[in-house]
């Protein structure tokens, strides 16, 4: 595991003619960890404002389309966080991550493992470009290279902190023009944001509530407390672009190299991980009523037996769903077995019930992409 580089530097931040001190902890590479996931409360929909709607319907659009980044050095592995910029497959990320890494690794939000090269980067900014020639043709997170945003506005910070894939933050930006310099990095006029974000987050997306399009990169972060920095979309936006059109190809070399091991398989950790995570994404999924990400993760002979219309139908009087309590009861590094409790408001007869169903799912790899194979069910 690459050792987390940990800076307190004093941070002098020009604002009213006053001067207030940060203690900054900086670059964030740290071992996944797992975590309990609950899914959003169920309630009645005609309470629930347009407003709200949209930005459920603004966070997971804008998910599907951040990715965690596994990188392998030469003296350890680390995680951060990147997005989907284009239609190359290329992946907008901070220096930090990649810098030095031999091998890169993607996960995308379905959990699907892909191989990246590094094909730009400046240490100095704290950017890089990774490309990943699986994702193009996919669509990308739209982003804003010219608004500079300003105190007040409302912004989420998406990324995997602490390894927790498809997380997301809210806050506002709470200070614009912070300087301060980090080892090679000099960061110059970055955003503060109140949003909270720490180890994973690195090179994950700001986004504007308003606008669900990218305004920042999340780079950095105090020990304590919620105060974070991000890269201003529009100072790094020409810079990425050139990259796109014109890569490095020595620096892509060096981040392919086939000695650093890469991510082919799981261990059984990562199976545990990874099952446990797709069966909750499969709930987010139809809790957001978003049908085809929820049937693109059934195995291809769950599809076979049943088709998209038919999963669908079977669905479309279910409110919203609530996972009480999920667990791994048995994992190898080639399957596993998942086992999940839920709450499920329901339409019965233009009345609203509440049921609870106990359901397992056995998760295994199908052509690198891992998916559910199968599942049992009943109502409690």
């Amino acid at each position: 595991m690459k050792t987390m580089i940990s800076a307190a530097i004093s941070v002098c931040i020009l604002a009213g003619g006053a001067f207030a001190a940060y203690q900054l902890n900086d670059r964030w590479n740290a071992p996944v960890v797992q975590a309990d996931s609950k899914l959003s409360v169920p309630g009645d929909a005609s309470d629930k404002s347009n407003e709200t709607k949209d930005l459920k319907e603004l966070i997971r659009e804008s998910q599907k389309r951040v990715v965690s980044i596994q990188a392998t050095y030469s003296d350890g592995t680390g995680i951060g966080s990147g997005f989907l910029y284009n239609d190359k497959g290329d992946i907008v990320t901070n220096a930090h991550v990649v810098n030095g890494a031999v091998n890169v690794m993607v996960k995308s939000s379905d959990t699907s493992l892909y191989s990246g090269k590094v094909i730009g980067m400046n240490e100095e900014k704290d950017v890089a470009v990774v490309r990943v020639d699986a994702l193009a043709g996919q669509e990308p997170l739209a982003y804003d290279k010219v608004t500079k945003a300003e105190v007040g506005d409302e912004v989420m910070a998406f990324g995997s902190p602490l390894g927790l894939e498809n997380t997301v933050t809210t806050g506002i930006i709470s200070g614009v023009d912070r300087d301060f310099d980090l080892e090679q990095t000099k960061y110059r006029g970055v955003y503060q944001i109140s949003a909270p974000i720490t180890h994973g987050n690195s090179g994950g997306p700001l986004v504007m509530k308003s606008t669900g399009k990218v305004i920042g990169i999340n780079s950095a972060g105090e020990e304590i407390g919620t105060i974070g920095y991000a890269i201003p979309y529009h100072q790094v936006a020409a810079m990425i672009e050139d990259w796109s059109a014109h890569p490095d190809e020595e620096l892509a070399a060096g981040s392919t190299s086939e000695e650093a091991g890469s991510v082919e398989g799981y261990t059984k950790d990562l199976m545990t991980e990874n099952a446990m995570y797709l069966v909750n994404y499969f709930y987010e999924s139809l809790n957001g009523l978003d049908y085809v990400t929820a049937y693109s993760l059934l195995g291809s002979d769950w599809q076979s037996r049943t088709s998209y219309d038919k999963f669908r139908e079977g669905y479309l009087n279910t409110l919203s769903v609530t996972v009480e309590s999920i667990a791994v009861n048995s994992a190898t590094s080639e399957s596993a077995e998942v086992s999940v409790l839920i709450e499920a408001w329901e339409n019965k007869d233009g009345e609203r019930v509440i049921s609870t169903y106990s359901s397992n799912y056995f998760v295994k790899p199908e052509n690198g992409t891992l998916k559910i194979i199968s599942g049992k069910g009943k109502k409690l």
